[in-house]
């Protein structure tokens, strides 16, 4: 983190610049570092703000990793102050029919959920802890 005469900002790995601080902005960056430090992923198979159109209306899915070129994990991030509730799970529900990750995870820095999808009876099971990935990764 930097200040700069009246702004705080945080540095993003991914964007490869400073980002101005918001609390939802650190809980991505957390984020970031746990996928890539903790489990392993690659900065380069981590995606910020991908795209998605539901119903006509742009949205954006805040993070997601892939593997294989696949969408593997999204990632849905909340302030702190935001308390994760069923509406946050159907959520990102949503936006992965649309983008068809394999697990997702829900985090508002201080809660952390996580989800494997079982698309064959189209819903979600509750994981104790993401998937690593199996190969060390820089």
């Amino acid at each position: 983190m930097k200040q700069s005469q009246d702004m705080v900002y945080i540095f993003c790995f991914i964007r490869k610049s400073w980002m101005v601080y918001t609390p939802e902005e650190c809980v991505r960056q957390h984020t970031i570092a746990f996928l890539h430090q903790t489990l392993k992923y690659s900065l380069s198979s981590i995606a910020l703000e991908v795209p998605i159109r539901q119903n006509g209306m742009r949205k954006r899915a805040d993070i997601v990793v892939y593997k294989k070129e696949k969408p593997y994990i999204m990632v849905e991030c909340k302030r702190p102050s935001v308390k994760i509730t069923q509406q946050t799970f159907d959520q990102i529900a949503r936006y992965n029919g649309i983008i068809g990750s394999d697990f997702l995870m829900v985090s508002n820095g201080l809660s952390h959920y996580y989800c494997k999808m079982d698309y064959e009876n189209k819903r979600y099971q509750f994981l104790k802890e993401l998937p690593s990935n199996t190969k060390a990764t820089s």
